[in-house]
This record gives C-alpha cells, sequence and structure tokens, in this order.
C-alpha cells in the first residue's frame, strides 16, 4: 500500500517555512502521498444552527488552507511525495479554473498530482459562492467530463447543462494527460460515480468496516458492468490517529490491507499534540507499522 499523510491543515499554522519543514520531513519518512481537506466558506457554529456534530469541525472554530494554492508551494519545496486533494468540493468552483489550477499543480510537481473530488456538505457555503446545493451531484459529473477534456484536447468544444466551451482550451497542459480523478463519499450515487468516471475512492470513514467491504463489491461488479476493470480503481483507506494506542492503529492498517486498499492514509490532527514534530514522530510509527 501507499503511504498517504493528511496535511494537518486545522493545526499547521501559517508560517511557510513551517509549512516547507513538515511536508519535507514526512517526504524523508518515505511517505508516497500527501493530501490535503477542503472547505471554502466556514460556518459560524455560534450562529448557525443544526450543524451536526460530524460538521463541527468544519466550522470557523479551525482555519482550513486552500487546497490548490498550498500544493503549487509544496510542489516547489518537494521532489517525491504525490500531492492530491481529499477532497476538493468542486461544484462551488468554476470548472476550468480548476483544470488550469490542478494542470499547473501537475507541471510544478513533475506529474505528481492526484485531484480527489467531493460534494460537500455546507448549504450556506454553496449559497455565498453562487452555487446550486442541490444540483451539485449532476454538476459534479459534468465537470468530470469538462476537466478530461481541457486537460487532453487542444482545444475544447463541450456544450452540457451548466457548461459551454467553444474553441478554447487550457495551455500550458499538466505532465499527466489526464490527471488522475478520485471520489470521496460512500452514497450509492457516489459508488456508481466512480465505477463509471473515477480513478479511485476515498471511503472517508475510519475504520474497515463491513459497510466498507460491502461497497467496494458493489463497485467492482458496477465496474464490469461500465466495462472497466475493477482492479484499476484505487482505494485509500484512513487512520485517524487520535488518542488511541497504537496497537488500534495497527489493526486498522490490518483491515484496511484485507480489503485490498491501494492507498492508507495517516490523519494527526485532533490527537491533542504540541507541536508539529509531534505530528512527525507519530507519522514516523505509522510509516513502520505498515512497512513492517
Amino acid at each position: 500500500m501507499r503511504i498517504s499523510v493528511v496535511l494537518p491543515t486545522t493545526e499547521i499554522g501559517n508560517d511557510p517555512a513551517v509549512i516547507r519543514d513538515y511536508v519535507r520531513a514526512v517526504e524523508a519518512l518515505g511517505c508516497d502521498d500527501l493530501v490535503i481537506y477542503d472547505e471554502v466558506l466556514l460556518s459560524d457554529p455560534y450562529k448557525v444552527s443544526g450543524i451536526s456534530e460530524e460538521f463541527q469541525y468544519y466550522t470557523l472554530r479551525n482555519p482550513f488552507h486552500e487546497p490548490l494554492t498550498l500544493l503549487a508551494f509544496i510542489a516547489g519545496v518537494t521532489t517525491k511525495i504525490g500531492l492530491g486533494t481529499s477532497v476538493l468540493v468542486a461544484p462551488m468552483r468554476d470548472t476550468a479554473l480548476i483544470a488550469k489550477q490542478a494542470a499547473q499543480v501537475d507541471i510544478l510537481s513533475n506529474g505528481r498530482m492526484r485531484l480527489g473530488l467531493g460534494l460537500g456538505w455546507n448549504k450556506l457555503s454553496y449559497e455565498g459562492v453562487g452555487q446550486d446545493f442541490h444540483t451539485r451531484g449532476r454538476r459534479l459529473e459534468e465537470q468530470v467530463g469538462v476537466l478530461r477534456a481541457l486537460w487532453t484536447q487542444t482545444a475544447v468544444n463541450f456544450k452540457g447543462e451548466w457548461h459551454h466551451i467553444t474553441h478554447s482550451g487550457i495551455s500550458p497542459k499538466p505532465v499527466q494527460m489526464p490527471i488522475p480523478i478520485w471520489f470521496g463519499g460512500g452514497a450509492e450515487r457516489v459508488i456508481d460515480r466512480i465505477a463509471r468516471l473515477g480513478d479511485g475512492w476515498f471511503p472517508e470513514v475510519t475504520s474497515p468496516n463491513a459497510a466498507v467491504e460491502e461497497k467496494l463489491v458493489r463497485l467492482g461488479a458496477l465496474a464490469k458492468q461500465a466495462g472497466r476493470d475493477p482492479a484499476a480503481i484505487g482505494v485509500e483507506g484512513k487512520v485517524s490517529i487520535g488518542t488511541r494506542p497504537e496497537e488500534e492503529w495497527a489493526k486498522e492498517i490490518d483491515g484496511w490491507r484485507r480489503l485490498n486498499a491501494t492507498h492508507i492514509s495517516v490523519d494527526t490532527m485532533a490527537a491533542g499534540f504540541a507541536t508539529l514534530g509531534d505530528h512527525v514522530r507519530a507519522i514516523e510509527k505509522f510509516v513502520k507499522l505498515v512497512r513492517g
């Protein structure tokens, strides 16, 4: 399995030198990939009611760096580690701009970009950027076609429900043509979308449970129906270490391995670490558990 590190975006701070030192440290540990969470507009938890416990983390209580901008910076201070979003809330953004920015990260990193896409959860955030929350799933699927066309065709002609491009394209093109597109989430529509359109899946759960196994079986069957090889679709499991002992990390690593996950990510946020050095030392232990 490839080892991914979730950037501790809510805890890393704003000092570019600190961010540089952190990503170089995890790259030196032999981590294969680094992924960044995304949230555009953050709701005020003291003014907005009804935010579930699951999403309390994604509020103004915590800072969220802009993923593609930060990945462009990280591309310039690293040499090997893969760079990705887990996941970018694409329907909030202009599709051509996503294509241009992702291509630029891919160029700056010499082909290390992986674009994870998702729908997001915050209706107020969609409202704030002038996008329709209720059509976000259909818009995302159309965005995928536009992104791949812009990355691989010199000039694009595309007419859909939300996009109308005439004899236009982006330049320069990315190193990868196209950049891999992964999807996050676990709803049935997401599994169907991955089977038809995705290069990989971020289950976005913290344990390799029976429900994930059932969805992987369904994903494989749907991929075959779509004429695709299920083995070509990646899966990235996740371990959120929290304050749990290493024995529990090891059990979850073994669980993801049994499910044939191609990647496994370690999330060190909300673990009570006082310094970024604590994050790096925890990641070092995680790498040793995965590598054996």
